[in-house]
């Protein structure tokens, strides 16, 4: 298994990971995503807010993460503002509950902590909410949102 950051290169394929991910997580597919997904990604990857550690076997991506780094006014939980939001966590069917997102999990949140963000948080899926939660992670009640 070789963990590394992820490419430019290999954006066909995570995006088509992403993908497999949200339906598993059950979102209407009714649109083509990819687009956005490349824009954001390329966009995002060149400023230095999102970054992705994915795992590779044989040299076939078979799991991926992503942080995307945020900021937001100071507050209590956060001093600096600064916040990672954590995305892209899937792992392919084949290789799951091997530690494979753990280790993931570490890399990404490692790196997050090394570029000043002072929280991570994500929205998880039912799946990895035990994921999460064993690595400390703590939920909180108070997230909504409003779909414009």
């Amino acid at each position: 298994m070789i963990y590394r950051h992820l490419e430019e290169k290999d954006l066909d394929t995570f995006i088509e990971m992403r993908i497999v991910q949200l339906r598993e997580e059950g979102a209407e597919d009714d649109i083509d995503l990819a687009p956005s997904l490349r824009d954001y990604y390329n966009r995002h990857m060149a400023d230095g807010t999102f970054f992705s550690w994915i795992a590779e076997d044989q040299g076939v991506i078979i799991a991926t993460s992503g942080i995307s780094i945020v900021e937001k006014p100071p507050y209590y939980g956060c001093p600096n503002g600064r916040i990672a939001l954590l995305s892209s966590m899937f792992t392919d069917k084949n290789y799951r509950r091997k530690g494979i997102a753990k280790e993931l999990l570490r890399r990404v949140t490692d790196e997050a902590r090394e570029k000043g963000c002072g929280v991570v948080q994500i929205t998880a899926s039912d799946m990895g909410v035990l994921l999460y939660a064993d690595f400390g992670f703590v939920k909180n009640n108070n997230f909504m949102q409003l779909k414009l």
